[in-house]
């Protein structure tokens, strides 16, 4: 098969190379020079410095003739790019199936990636979204990784997740685009709290109890918007939630220890030099709950915690010290 990554961050680049060895892959980017220098010491020096890249691999910043020869483009920028990365393919006749691995909700307009999707091309649905419990580096690397691909057509979720499958990377078929959207989206807000928690030594029976009424949000919202409650309880949403939640390769795990620390935001986010989506999306999440009447009281921790200046310590209070209620 013929694939086109487009985005060089961590994670285009960590799923470009694992199939570089089973497909023909190009992997685009805006930085023409970055990828000359990709090309040429075969790594991506900024995100991903240990991690060697096929040999096989190509880099291709002209978009025109990137998506022209592909069987499948795989979206792999920040949400906040999806919207552009998509209003440039617009314009283009004649597309491949689309595959997105963003997660979070479009900064300002609370809008998951499908949503983007239809609306700048609503005729087109050999769609699906690639989700699951992943760090790029271990992808890049070839470490066993299990992810989820959702589509509406279930022809192509199973012909796309066997197809991109490997003896290192298994992917499951599964028909709940909006459930795994969120499930995405979701955990990175966990994570962020989960960093806090560990950040104020609050011990293993903490981080225990927030990962599991974490994960009790997630589905209330998710449910909510439509996804099911099952979904939840697989890879995309229980598996990457632990896995973020847990390891400290997850950035957003990190801007939670950091804050913890008594770091400011914008000092945190310079020095991690990648994109943390729980941070954009704690906001949107905390804004889309309260107008869907659905109770998510970490989440909103999180948001004021990041943007409204509440402390760490005083968030955790208030959080221990809420009304005594059923668990489900």
């Amino acid at each position: 098969m013929r694939l086109s990554v487009l985005g060089a961050g961590a994670w285009g680049t960590a799923l470009a190379a694992s199939w570089a060895p089973h497909h023909a892959v190009t992997l685009w980017g805006r930085n023409a020079a970055e990828l000359d220098a990709m090309r040429e010491a075969r790594v991506n020096a900024r995100y991903l410095p240990d991690c060697p890249l096929p040999g096989s691999l190509i880099f291709d910043p002209d978009l025109d003739a990137v998506t022209a020869a592909a069987d499948l483009v795989v979206i792999a920028v920040p949400s906040s790019g999806l919207r552009p990365t998509l209003a440039a393919l617009a314009k283009r006749s004649g597309l491949p199936p689309l595959v997105w691995v963003c997660k979070g909700f479009e900064p300002g307009s609370r809008k998951l990636p499908h949503h983007i999707l239809a609306e700048l091309l609503p005729a087109h649905d050999q769609t699906g979204v690639l989700s699951g419990p992943s760090f790029a580096q271990e992808v890049a690397l070839g470490y066993p990784t299990a992810l989820t691909l959702a589509s509406r057509d279930s022809t192509l979720a199973q012909h796309l997740a066997e197809a991109l499958s490997s003896h290192r990377l298994r992917i499951y078929a599964h028909g709940d685009v909006i459930g795994v959207e969120i499930g995405g989206a979701l955990k990175n807000v966990m994570a962020i709290a989960a960093g806090i928690c560990d950040g104020l030594k609050l011990g293993h029976n903490a981080r225990a109890a927030l990962i599991t009424r974490g994960l009790a949000e997630m589905t209330r919202l998710g449910v909510k918007l439509g996804g099911h409650f099952e979904t939840f309880m697989g890879l995309s949403g229980l598996g990457d939630l632990i896995l973020t939640t847990t390891g400290d390769l997850s950035r957003n795990r990190q801007v939670g220890l950091r804050l913890a620390r008594g770091q400011q935001l914008d000092t945190i986010l310079h020095e991690l030099g990648h994109v943390a989506e729980g941070v954009t999306t704690a906001r949107e999440v905390a804004a889309l709950a309260s107008e869907m009447g659905v109770d998510m009281p970490i989440a909103r921790a999180v948001c004021q915690m990041l943007f409204e200046g509440l402390p760490a310590a005083q968030a955790v209070d208030a959080l221990l010290n809420r009304e005594i209620k059923a668990e489900f």
